[in-house]
């Protein structure tokens, strides 16, 4: 079993790699050739972390794929990355170990940031007026990168429930964008008039209310990947033209799409479809001016497709490939 550590990951995995990587995923899913269990998730209370297990098999493929997540949010008051794991890759013939991708989460911040690029470049139009960031951490940067890879926009807002971090945000994201980028003074102030929304934080709260989202505009929920975790008001999704989920069964467990059904202003046949259904054309993604949520929990078919990509990228050479 090789070894392969963030340095050699992050030189040869990259945004592009990880977008293909998760549409393949997401095309697996809507074509139901990936056998995936439910997700694992632990939480280490003491210390406000947790723990994610994922893993899938897609039809055909010479692997398949086990990731374990962790955030610990406690960590930056550390001085240290609130986020942390590595993926196992395993030969889908004989089921022997085949890699330790040893990527410090890097992989799975990739392959998150590549799920929303996805749902941006399905669910809106081109080119964007403006574009809503809820949150200013890593994932903030990151979804930010991979939506710019996708779709113009006008003006970028970025919020935090932290002042400075989500300024220290806004500069960074300014210079590697070279796009207009600037800071909002409430949530709400970031929401009204954006044409897309998306929301990257931890909290087990909702934050975005439906009052503050015009008609027309795209919400993509990243942060709810867990049963305790809200960012939206289930009003939200009752006010919604089309509700989406990267996977149905999942959402109802876990993310918006399950707080919206316990509240009672949701049920599972008003579930508009999938991502991986839209992607396959089994299902229609915009259709003129609609209100969209997007419900992005993480699937472990995108870890088994990053995974096996920065399989290939770097040690695949030394075993035979079909």
């Amino acid at each position: 079993m090789q070894i392969i550590d963030e340095a050699t990951l992050r030189d040869r995995v990259g945004p592009s790699v990880a977008l293909d990587a998760v549409e393949s995923a997401f095309r697996a899913l809507g074509e139901d050739r990936v056998m995936q269990p439910p997700p694992m998730g632990l939480e280490v209370a003491p210390v406000g972390g947790e723990v994610h297990v994922k893993g899938a098999y897609l039809s055909g493929a010479p692997v398949f794929a086990v990731k374990i997540a962790s955030g610990f949010y406690a960590n930056v008051k550390r001085g240290l990355p609130s986020g942390s794991g590595l993926m196992l890759v395993f030969d889908a013939t004989t089921g022997f170990p085949l890699a330790l991708l040893q990527d410090n989460g890097y992989l799975t911040d990739l392959r998150t940031a590549a799920a929303g690029a996805l749902a941006a470049r399905l669910l809106t139009f081109e080119p964007l007026g403006k574009v809503a960031i809820i949150g200013s951490g890593l994932q903030a940067r990151y979804q930010s990168q991979a939506i710019a890879a996708v779709r113009s926009w006008q003006q970028l807002v970025v919020w935090g429930r932290h002042e400075e971090r989500a300024a220290r945000c806004a500069e960074e994201l300014a210079a590697e964008l070279d796009r207009p980028v600037v800071t909002a003074v409430s949530a709400e102030a970031a929401v009204r008039d954006a044409d897309l929304v998306v929301t990257v934080t931890p909290s087990r709260q909702p934050i975005v209310q439906d009052d503050w989202l015009g008609d027309g505009a795209t919400l993509i929920a990243v942060g709810s990947d867990g049963p305790e975790k809200q960012e939206l008001a289930p009003s939200v999704l009752q006010g919604a033209d089309k509700v989406v989920a990267d996977r149905i069964a999942q959402c109802i467990q876990l993310g918006e799409i399950h707080h919206a059904i316990a509240a009672g202003v949701l049920t599972r046949d008003r579930i508009h479809g999938e991502l991986g259904q839209i992607v396959t054309g089994a299902v229609t993604g915009r259709e003129g001016r609609e209100r969209i949520v997007c419900d992005l929990t993480g699937v472990g078919a995108q870890d088994a497709a990053i995974a096996e990509a920065a399989w290939r990228k770097t040690c695949a050479d030394t075993h035979r490939l079909p």
